[in-house]
C-alpha cells in the first residue's frame, strides 16, 4: 500500500508536462490532490493501479492526465475507455476530459444510453481519442456499429468500480473485456472499494499499485454529518422545517424510489420552495436537464435517487439530506460526498424512523462512530403540520389525476418543465409560513 504524504505537489513536479499542467491551472488546479499526487507518477510510469480516495477528491484528473500525456507522446484514436456505472458521471467525465485536452485537440466520446444511438455511431466513425461510456451502451455499440471495435484500446479506466463489478454489469463488463486487448494499462478507482478479488483478478490488472489516499470508507473532515431520529409521520414536517431554515443553501434530498421524487418535489413546491425532480423514470435528456438546471442555481433544491448519488461534480451544494436512508450502507457515503467537495464545508442530515434504525446503525458501523444528533425542539416543527398535511393531499390528487405511479415516464418531467415554465424570468424568495 502506497502511503499518503502531507506535502502538496505541483503537477510539475508529478512528471505531468507543459501543455497538461498549463490545462490544470486554466482549470484553477494549482496543486494535485492526494489522490493525484499518489497515482499520476505510478500511472506515468506504466502501472496498473487500483485509488482508493474520498469522493470529491479530483479521481478523475488521476486518470485523465497519464491517459492524456500518453496521447500526446503518442497520438492515435481510440486510445482510452472509460467505464461509469451511470449517464451522468459519463458525461461529467467526458467533459472533463473534452477541459483538460482543450488545448491539445482531443475528442471524446459519451456513449450512454437515453441519447440517440445513431448520432453516437456517427461520432463513433470520426475516431475520437477518448470513449467514455455505460457498460449497456458500449456493448450496444460494439453488436450494432458497422467498423467499431476496442482493438486499439491502450488505457482501461473502470470509475466507480465498486459498482461497476457487482452482478448489475457482470455480463457486460465480461463481454466488454473479451472484446479490448489484453496488453493495456487498467485503473479502477472509487470511493469504496469492496473486497472482490476474484473480480478484480479478472479485470487483468497487472501486478497493480495499490493506493488508499483515504480510510477504507471515510467522508471528509469538512462534512459535518448529523442524524435526527423521528416518527414517520412526522418526516415531511422535518424535510420541510430544515429546508425552510436553510432556504438560502443548495440542497440535495435523496429518496428512496423514483415515485418519491416527484411527490416530494410537488409538495415543496406548493409550499413555496424551490425544488426540482430527478429519477430513473425520467428519459436522459430530462434528467440532464434538471441536473442543469441545478447546477445552473435555477432551482436550490434537487430531489434525487441514488441516480444522482455517484460521482457527480455540483461544487455549489451546501446540504444533502437522506430523507430515506439507504438499505446499503455504502450508498451512504457517495450521498453525502455531494457535498463538501474539494475542500468545501457542507452538511449532511439523516431523517431516521422507526423503520430505518437498523440501516442507519448499520451506516455508523461503516463510519465507525456515531454521529451528533440534530437537535430542534419538535414543537418547532410541528408547526408546519397542518400545512405540509395539505400541500401533501394536493400533490398526491395531481398525480393521481394524471395517471398515478403507473405512468412511468413524463410525470417528474412534465411537473418540472411546467414548474420551469412558471418560473421563467422569475426569482422566488417565497417561504412556508408557519400557520
Amino acid at each position: 500500500m502506497v502511503e499518503q504524504g502531507e506535502e502538496e505537489k505541483s503537477f510539475k513536479e508529478l512528471g505531468v508536462c507543459d501543455q497538461l499542467v498549463e490545462a490544470c491551472h486554466n482549470l484553477g488546479w494549482k496543486t494535485a490532490s492526494k489522490i493525484q499526487a499518489e497515482a499520476i507518477p505510478h500511472a506515468l510510469e506504466g502501472k496498473d493501479i487500483i485509488g482508493l480516495a474520498q469522493t470529491g477528491s479530483g479521481k478523475t484528473g488521476a486518470f485523465a492526465i497519464p491517459i492524456l500525456q500518453a496521447l500526446l507522446d503518442s497520438p492515435q484514436p481510440f486510445i482510452a475507455c472509460v467505464l461509469s456505472p451511470t449517464r451522468e458521471l459519463a458525461i461529467q467525465i467526458c467533459q472533463q476530459f473534452e477541459a483538460l485536452g482543450a488545448g491539445i485537440g482531443v475528442k471524446c466520446a459519451a456513449l450512454v444510453g437515453g441519447l440517440d444511438q445513431v448520432q453516437q455511431g456517427i461520432i463513433l466513425a470520426k475516431r475520437p481519442h477518448i470513449l467514455v461510456a455505460t457498460p449497456g451502451r458500449l456493448l450496444d455499440h460494439l453488436s450494432n456499429t458497422k467498423g467499431f471495435s476496442l482493438r486499439a484500446i491502450k488505457f482501461l479506466v473502470l470509475d466507480e468500480a465498486d459498482k461497476l463489478l457487482n452482478e448489475d454489469f457482470e455480463k457486460a463488463l465480461n463481454e466488454i473485456l473479451d472484446n479490448i486487448p489484453r496488453e493495456r494499462r487498467t485503473y479502477l478507482f472509487s470511493a469504496t472499494m469492496t473486497k472482490k478479488v476474484g473480480k478484480l483478478q479478472r479485470a487483468c490488472l497487472k501486478n497493480p499499485v495499490k493506493i488508499e489516499a483515504a480510510s477504507k470508507y471515510s467522508t471528509v473532515d469538512t462534512l459535518k454529518q448529523q442524524y435526527r431520529f423521528l416518527p414517520a409521520k412526522y418526516k415531511d414536517c422535518y424535510l420541510v422545517y430544515i429546508l425552510t431554515e436553510t432556504s438560502s443553501s443548495t440542497s440535495m434530498v435523496f429518496t428512496r424510489t423514483c415515485d418519491a421524487t416527484r411527490l416530494l418535489a410537488l409538495m415543496l413546491r406548493n409550499l413555496g420552495l424551490n425544488a426540482i425532480s430527478i429519477s430513473g423514470q425520467m428519459t436522459q435528456e430530462k434528467r440532464l436537464g434538471a441536473l442543469n438546471k441545478f447546477k445552473a442555481g435555477e432551482c436550490n433544491i434537487l430531489i434525487c435517487t441514488d441516480v444522482a448519488s455517484r460521482g457527480l461534480d455540483i461544487p455549489s451544494v451546501d446540504m444533502v439530506i437522506n430523507y430515506d436512508i439507504p438499505s446499503n450502507s455504502k450508498d451512504y457515503i457517495h450521498r453525502v460526498g455531494r457535498t463538501a467537495r474539494a475542500g468545501r464545508s457542507g452538511v449532511a442530515i439523516s431523517l431516521v424512523n422507526q423503520y430505518e434504525l437498523q440501516w442507519y446503525l448499520q451506516i455508523e458501523k461503516l463510519l465507525d462512530k456515531k454521529l451528533p444528533e440534530y437537535t430542534v425542539p419538535e414543537e418547532e416543527v410541528l408547526v408546519f403540520l397542518d400545512r405540509v398535511t395539505e400541500a401533501k393531499r394536493i400533490s398526491q390528487m395531481k398525480i393521481k389525476e394524471s395517471g398515478g405511479h403507473k405512468r412511468r415516464r413524463g410525470g417528474d418531467e412534465e411537473d418540472n418543465d411546467a414548474y420551469l415554465g412558471i418560473r421563467k424570468g422569475k426569482k422566488s424568495s417565497k417561504k412556508p409560513n408557519r400557520r
